[in-house]
């Protein structure tokens, strides 16, 4: 219900609050009933990005409080673009950033790569997304981004709605990746859907539809501890690659 509220049976919970996630530190809000600052069952998908993002360009659509960003830049990514409608959610974001000591921010990190926070509307701003890829992109002779990571709400009335508004998304991102001579090493998408009614038949059928660019991959295993019985009912991570003939 819209009216739910949260309530500390016992004890008191820090405000902030800071967890950790393999090595890396988020801001969390305990005390309010949803949203509170990271989705613990897409600690797989922010593993991925960190494993391969060395050297790397990232461009992070409904990038909320910026976690695939965080673990991107660890990883050693040179530049990451965050982009959200949420100026809260960005903020965070940029504390989330300084608690780790990249992008520029905070002290007693790694220091590595910069980040960019932009409270844009995503629909309304391809050219600049464009822009900002081509100019950061030192690391491939066509340009580009290396990963474009998609995480948007399933369902955020006059926003977005996966059903109506994912394919809007995914047509545009063939034009954003990088493309390189070696085909193994083409931009690479990750594209997330976390949406009971969606299964990932539906996900990869928007893409055969609207990129046909794009050869999928695999799909992340969510972390044991968000086992589900039907996994088409859960969190949905999905892999995919520029194909080679593009």
């Amino acid at each position: 219900p819209t009216n739910a509220t949260t309530q500390v049976l016992r004890g008191t919970v820090p405000n902030p609050h800071v967890i950790t996630e393999n090595g890396m530190k988020f801001l969390v809000r305990l005390d309010i009933a949803k949203n509170h600052g990271i989705f613990l069952d897409m600690a797989n998908g922010r593993k991925w990005i960190r494993q391969r993002s060395e050297n790397a360009v990232v461009l992070n659509l409904f990038s909320y409080t910026c976690g695939f960003s965080v673990a991107a830049l660890l990883g050693g990514a040179e530049t990451v673009v965050n982009m959200d409608m949420a100026k809260g959610a960005l903020k965070t974001g940029q504390r989330n950033h300084e608690l780790n000591g990249v992008g520029g921010g905070g002290s007693g990190g790694t220091d590595a790569g910069t980040a960019r926070f932009l409270a844009h509307d995503i629909f309304k701003s391809w050219g600049k997304i464009k822009k900002l890829g081509a100019q950061q992109s030192a690391n491939n002779e066509h340009g580009g981004y290396d990963f474009i990571v998609v995480d948007p709400p399933s369902f955020q009335k006059s926003s977005f709605v996966a059903k109506k508004d994912y394919g809007k998304i995914i047509r545009r991102l063939p034009d954003l990746l990088s493309r390189n001579d070696d085909h193994d090493h083409q931009g690479q998408v990750l594209l997330c859907l976390n949406a009971p009614e969606l299964d990932t038949k539906w996900l990869q059928d928007i893409v055969s539809e609207e990129a046909p660019e794009l050869i999928f991959v695999e799909r992340l295993e969510n972390p044991s501890s968000f086992a589900c019985a039907d996994p088409e009912r859960g969190l949905k991570v999905l892999v995919y690659r520029l194909g080679g003939e593009c």
